[in-house]
C-alpha cells in the first residue's frame, strides 16, 4: 500500500483517532493479525468464530502502526481509529488509495465477474499484466467485501494493472465493490447456476451480475461473452463501450477449433481485424478457451502486443490448485484434481473433458462427484440430471461421494441398466477404502465437488498413494 499517516486515514474512513496523528502507515493493510509486520495497519473485523478486537495486543507486538477499531480497546498501547464498521472502513480505505494512484500515474483497472470461470481468468489476466508491468490480482478468491478491497490496497505508485474479481453476495453487492474504483474494462464471463439456489432464479442472478456495467462509465469498455444469451442482454445495460468476445462472436474476439489433452488445450483465437494466432495452454478442458479468450481480448483492448499475451498464457502451468489440476501417480494413473468450485454448468465441463481424455488415451474413466453447493430449489434437479450425463458420456465408474450428492447416483442409475458402475458412499473415508482397492495404473480420474464437499483433499491423497 502507499504510505498514509493516521490523520489522514482517519478523515478517509470518517473515524475517531486516538493516538499521535503523524505516524505512518508505511506496508500492508491486515484483516489476520498473524499476517502483520513492521508499519501494517491492523483492521480488526468482527466474526462470527473469532474477534478481531482480541488480537490488537498481537498487532502491537508485531510492529502494527494501528488499528482500524469499531470500538476502543483499552490497556493496549496502540493507536486506534474508531469506526462504526470496520469493513465499511477497508472499502472507503480502498477507494481513496486506488484513486489516489491512478491520479498519478498509469494505472489501469480490469473489473471480472461470472458464474464460472472467474478465477481462472483472473490469473489469466495477472499472468499476462505481469510481463507488462507491476500486477496487483487477488490471491484465491477474495472477492466479497472484504477480500476485494484487501486486495486492492496492495497497489502502490508502481503498479501499472490492477484485477477487481467481484463476487456475487447478493443485489447489490457487486455494485458495491463496481463503484469502489473507477473500472476501465470489465468483463462478464457467464450466467449461470451457481449461487440460483441464494438468489432465488437464474434470472436474479442475471440482475446481480449485470451490476458490474451497469456501474461503468461512458468512457470504459465492456467485454461481454457472445455465447451467453443472459450476459449478451447487458449490452443495453451499460453506457460503456461493447465488445464481444466467444465462439459465435462474429466481428468480435472469436475462439475457433477448440481441442484438449493432456498435453493442454489448444484453440485458434481470431481479432477483430482477422488477424488469427494459434494459442496453447497447459491446462486442459475446452471450456477454458473461453476464459483465455477472455483474457486475451482484455489484454488487446488495453493495447498490449499479441504474441506476448499469448505467450505468456503459454507459459502458465495450471488455473490454480484444485482447478483442473492434474495429478501423475508414479504407476500411471491420472488425477484431475477439480474440487474446489462447482456447479453445473462447470461440472458437465469438466465430464466432458474426461470422456474425451479417456477416448484419446484408452484410458478407463473415473469420476468421483460430490455436492454441487448452493443450488436451492434446482440441486434435486441438476444432480439428478449429472448422474444422468455420466452414462451417456460412458463413464466407466462413477463414485458418488455425501448425502448432498446422492441424486447423482440415483440420476445415473436409473439412466442406465447399470451393475455397479455407479457406487454411493455416505462418507469420504468410505469412498477412499473403495477407489483405493479399485483403481489402477490404466485409469484416469476427475474428481469434482464444491469445496464444502471437501473432495480435494481426497483428491491429492489418491494422487499421493501407490500401487
Amino acid at each position: 500500500m502507499i504510505s498514509l499517516s493516521l490523520e489522514t486515514i482517519a478523515k478517509v474512513v470518517g473515524g475517531q483517532l486516538i493516538g499521535p496523528a503523524e505516524s505512518v502507515v508505511s506496508s500492508s493493510v491486515e484483516t489476520d493479525s498473524r499476517l502483520l509486520v513492521a508499519g501494517s495497519l491492523f483492521v480488526a473485523k468482527p466474526g462470527e468464530v473469532t474477534d478481531g478486537h482480541n488480537f490488537l495486543q498481537d498487532a502491537k507486538s508485531a510492529g502494527a502502526t494501528a488499528a482500524i477499531v469499531e470500538h476502543l480497546v483499552e490497556h493496549v498501547e496502540l493507536p486506534q481509529i474508531i469506526v462504526a464498521n470496520s469493513v465499511m472502513a477497508l472499502g472507503e480505505l480502498a477507494r481513496y488509495v486506488v484513486a489516489e494512484v491512478k491520479s498519478k500515474g498509469s494505472l489501469r483497472i480490469v473489473g471480472i465477474t461470472g458464474s464460472n470461470g472467474k478465477t481462472t481468468t483472473k490469473n489469466m489476466l495477472r499472468t499476462i499484466f505481469e510481463k507488462f508491468g507491476e500486477t496487483v490480482a487477488p490471491i484465491e478468491s477474495f472477492n466479497n467485501e472484504v477480500g476485494a478491497p484487501y486486495s486492492m490496497l496492495r497497489v502502490t505508485e508502481e503498479t501499472k494493472f490492477l484485477v477487481v474479481e467481484l463476487g456475487a453476495g447478493g443485489k447489490g453487492s457487486i455494485r458495491y465493490l463496481a463503484e469502489m474504483v473507477e473500472i476501465d474494462l470489465a468483463i462478464e464471463l457467464k450466467v449461470g447456476l451457481a449461487h440460483a439456489g441464494e438468489f432465488g432464479s437464474i434470472e436474479n442472478t442475471q440482475q446481480i451480475k449485470a451490476e458490474l456495467v451497469e456501474s461503468l462509465r461512458p468512457n470504459a469498455k465492456a467485454l461481454l461473452n457472445a455465447d451467453d444469451a443472459l450476459v449478451a442482454e447487458m449490452q443495453n445495460q451499460t453506457a460503456a463501450e461493447v465488445f464481444w468476445f466467444g465462439s459465435s462472436a462474429q466481428g468480435g474476439y472469436q475462439i475457433s477449433a477448440p481441442s484438449t489433452s493432456l498435453d493442454g488445450t489448444s484453440f485458434d483465437f481470431v481479432y477483430p481485424d482477422g488477424e488469427s494466432l494459434n494459442v496453447r495452454l497447459q491446462i486442459i478442458g475446452e471450456h477454458h478457451a473461453m476464459n483465455a479468450g477472455a483474457a486475451l481480448a482484455s489484454a488487446d483492448l488495453l493495447a498490449l502486443d499479441r504474441n506476448k499475451s499469448v505467450a505468456a498464457l503459454a507459459e502458465m502451468p495450471l488455473a490454480e490448485q484444485w482447478r483442473m489440476q492434474v495429478l501423475k501417480r508414479t504407476d500411471g494413473l491420472v488425477l484431475i484434481n477439480d474440487a474446489y468450485n462447482a456447479s453445473p454448468e462447470s461440472t458437465r465441463a469438466a465430464l466432458r473433458t474426461l470422456a474425451e481424455l479417456a477416448k484419446q488415451t484408452g484410458r478407463r474413466s473415473v469420476a468421483v462427484l460430490g455436492e454441487m453447493a448452493e443450488l436451492g430449489e434446482f440441486s434435486a434437479h441438476e444432480h439428478d440430471q449429472i448422474g444422468r450425463l455420466a452414462v451417456r458420456l460412458n463413464i466407466a465408474q462413477v463414485v458418488v461421494v455425501g448425502q448432498g450428492a446422492k441424486l447423482i447416483h440415483m440420476g445415473a442409475s436409473f439412466e442406465g441398466s447399470w451393475d455397479g458402475e455407479s457406487q454411493y458412499f455416505e462418507q469420504i473415508s468410505e469412498a477412499k477404502a473403495f477407489l483405493r482397492e479399485m483403481l489402477t495404473g490404466n485409469d484416469i480420474v476427475l474428481v469434482k465437488s464444491s469445496k464444502s464437499a471437501q473432495l480435494r483433499h481426497l483428491g491429492d491423497e489418491i494422487a499421493r498413494e501407490q500401487a
